[in-house]
């Protein structure tokens, strides 16, 4: 099975100096930043996948948006390895609230084409709402999916017309296993022979189960599956079973800052990050430093020490209980009733980025358990990464390989 990261624009500053916090005063973000594929010496992912929506919601800048057309996606993300695949869907998230999706099928042909993707979606309008029983079902459910399997139909007339070399994928939208099954099917019957489900992410595996139970009843031989969004790590087996070849989602990553306790990965479970706030970036204690509750001065002095403390930990200066004692110490000024000591104990004491031999904990030890700032956090993400992939490639069986429309051509005339 192979998983695509989807593009979320994060990225290292390689200058970031972790002891002085500072950094090269003429970085061009874009340019020396790296992405995660670059950070590793392998990538922890087999592909990248892009949405339209993301280009198009401001995120990028015009410069960026017109660099990134016209080198392409491989060269405006620095993707060397041929090895890497990359994938573009439009973003259903970004629209769901409108009538209808806003771009046009041939407008998202024209874009996948001129980008070079490996792999493009047809344009799509997700569906939220689920209802294994049709007792419930709201006709806007039935008008989207409608409207997806028109357009994907569209879509495919407008891949063979335009003569496009990204390999289509058809994107199935639905409510329940029956309606899942029925979209697929009507995708098929339109050609597809890689097939994406979408309005996945917020169901539970056993009714995801369910649904790819429904659709391997009338899925036909050599047609692949892509899930959208949905990473179910003990799943993965039985994702295969049934016909899932690909994945994507950005969770990993996100657990690194988002999640409250498992920020860190390893191969058998997860550890709380250690919270070293700044000072200047902090909302509680922003909020006691102008109420006067907090002292500023001493805030800062509290900060420094509790970094102070930590390299001294990692050079093996100090006792897990000295160090735990300054990151105490701050937790009390900043927290709002809630203390992570025995978290902190617990990963003080076994010392995980020690054991892990991925390219981010071997360069910046200790800081890739500090939970503090962007550049820690979201080195944290990609480790996070890593350790997903590693896991995934544990658990892979042995499937045919995905087959781009330029190779399925190269097959055909040989």
């Amino acid at each position: 099975m192979k998983f695509f990261f989807p593009d979320s624009q994060d990225q290292i500053d390689p200058s970031f100096d972790f002891e002085t916090e500072g950094r090269t005063r003429l970085r061009l973000r874009h340019r020396e930043d790296l992405y995660a594929h670059e950070a590793f010496s392998k990538a922890p992912f087999d592909g990248v996948l892009v949405s339209k929506a993301v280009l198009q919601a401001g995120r990028y800048s015009l410069a960026q948006k017109q660099r990134m057309m016209r080198s392409g996606v491989r060269e405006f993300f620095r993707i060397s390895d041929p090895n890497l695949l990359t994938m573009g869907d439009c973003g259903a998230f970004a629209y769901v609230r409108e009538e209808k999706p806003p771009y046009s099928v041939e407008e998202v042909v024209d874009y996948y084409q001129a980008m070079g993707f490996d792999f493009g979606m047809s344009v799509d309008h997700i569906i939220f709402g689920y209802d294994p029983t049709e007792t419930r079902v709201n006709p806007d459910w039935h008008d989207r999916q409608e409207l997806t399997t028109s357009l994907a139909k569209d879509f495919m007339r407008e891949h063979l017309r335009s003569g496009s070399r990204f390999t289509p994928i058809g994107v199935a939208q639905g409510w329940s296993p029956r309606s899942y099954a029925h979209a697929v099917q009507e995708l098929q019957n339109i050609g597809y022979t890689y097939i994406a489900l979408g309005g996945m992410v917020g169901l539970r595996t056993r009714d995801i189960l369910t649904c790819l139970s429904a659709i391997r009843e009338i899925l036909r031989a050599g047609v692949r599956l892509h899930i959208l969004g949905v990473t179910r790590l003990d799943s993965m087996q039985d994702f295969a079973d049934l016909g899932v070849a690909s994945i994507d989602s950005t969770s990993p990553l996100r657990q690194a800052f988002k999640d409250e306790r498992d920020n860190y990965h390893t191969e058998d479970r997860t550890y709380t990050a250690i919270r070293v706030p700044q000072v200047d970036a902090n909302p509680q204690l922003l909020r006691k430093i102008k109420s006067g509750k907090v002292n500023q001065g001493e805030a800062r002095r509290l900060e420094r020490n509790c970094l102070l403390r930590l390299n001294e930990f990692e050079r093996g200066e100090c006792s897990v209980s000295q160090a735990l004692e300054a990151i105490l110490d701050y937790e009390a000024l900043y927290s709002v009733g809630r203390s992570f000591e025995n978290a902190y104990r617990e990963v003080l004491a076994d010392t995980p980025w020690k054991r892990c031999p991925c390219d981010i904990c071997k360069s910046i030890g200790i800081h890739a358990i500090v939970f503090r700032g962007a550049e820690r956090n979201r080195r944290r993400g990609f480790h996070n990464l890593y350790i997903f992939y590693q896991k995934l490639q544990a658990k892979r069986v042995p499937q045919p390989a995905l087959i781009t429309a330029l190779e399925q051509e190269e097959v055909a005339t040989a």
